[in-house]
């Protein structure tokens, strides 16, 4: 019975023991398992955050990279405005104009430039009201027809407006042609450059539409802009200007010339949208060509930390 006895806790042992490997492998099959289950939940619910961090880091790189194209790109334009800017014997490049205003600012004649009755006239002003640090070049007459200018101002991409003579300009129309395919406005500045105020309105008129037909057949656009020789002008000049479709008349604040500047207010200095006139003249007028002009005038509007606008964008 001993022995029997023996036997039976023997086989109870064997199997308890047999139960414990059972339950220990149990466990571990199930820590396996719950492991595997685990994993396999957790590669479900986590491949979403995972590819969403992927996603976000692609997108920060992308973010990254176009920042870097952009500054790069920024980079080589500067280096590049350097070195035309040397080339045209500046010391340093233009600064560059902010955008074209989304609203237009208004403009009314400036006091002390009214003519009587000159209520619904196109208004007389000499600086567009703006805050921008901007001022506008524009260019009279046509007598000089230098061929390096049109390629200086189209290189250095300065903006200008041209205010035209007929008799000036009908010796060589191709060449402000070529100016008004580099974006350049032309507009009027009369057939034959008179003195407005001692004319009658019929000759006023005929100076005015006159200039605008032959700016038209000639160059495919009827101005809007009209600038009185020497900028004199009266009541029937602007009634004539009115009727030949002219909407405004830009005058100047401060004159361009190769060697100096002259300037209509007390303060001699440039102002917020301020206009600035100079000529097609060369050696024959000046000491000095028009890109000498041009280099002179753009070393005073830089450094005192102005930018050259478009005229037009701001009427």
């Amino acid at each position: 019975m001993q022995l029997v006895g023996q036997r039976v806790n023997k086989t109870q042992q064997g199997h308890r023991s047999a139960a414990g490997a059972r339950g220990r492998f149990g466990v571990v099959l199930a820590a396996l398992l719950v492991a595997g289950l685990g994993t396999a939940c957790g590669s479900g619910q986590s491949a979403a955050p995972d590819k969403a961090k992927t996603a976000k880091g692609a997108e920060a790189a992308g973010a990254a990279g176009a920042l870097g194209n952009t500054a790069e790109r920024m980079k080589a334009a500067q280096q590049a405005r350097i070195a035309v800017a040397k080339k045209w014997g500046l010391a340093k490049p233009a600064l560059v104009a902010p955008a074209a205003p989304k609203t237009k600012p208004a403009i009314t004649t400036r006091e002390g430039f009214e003519v009587e009755d000159g209520e619904n006239l196109p208004p007389v002003f000499t600086t567009v009201p703006t805050e921008d640090k901007v001022v506008f070049l524009t260019i009279d007459d046509g007598a000089e027809k230098d061929p390096e200018f049109l390629k200086m101002m189209q290189e250095l991409k300065i903006p200008y407006t041209a205010f035209l003579s007929d008799y000036l300009v009908r010796d060589n129309y191709p060449y402000f042609k070529k100016m008004q395919a580099a974006g350049v406005s032309l507009n009027n500045h009369t057939l034959n450059h008179r003195y407005m105020p001692g004319l009658s309105y019929e000759k006023q008129r005929e100076e005015i539409c006159g200039q605008q037909d032959t700016i038209q057949k000639h160059f495919g656009k009827r101005p809007t802009l009209f600038r009185p020789p020497y900028g004199n002008y009266n009541q029937d000049t602007l009634l004539a200007a009115k009727s030949c479709g002219i909407k405004a008349v830009p005058l100047w604040n401060a004159e361009a010339f190769p060697n100096r500047m002259d300037w209509r207010e007390w303060d001699r200095d440039l102002h917020p949208g301020d206009i600035i006139l100079t000529h097609f003249r060369g050696r024959e007028d000046w000491k000095g060509t028009m890109p000498d002009m041009i280099r002179h005038v753009m070393k005073t509007v830089t450094d005192k930390g102005y930018a050259v606008a478009r005229l037009e964008d701001y009427l």
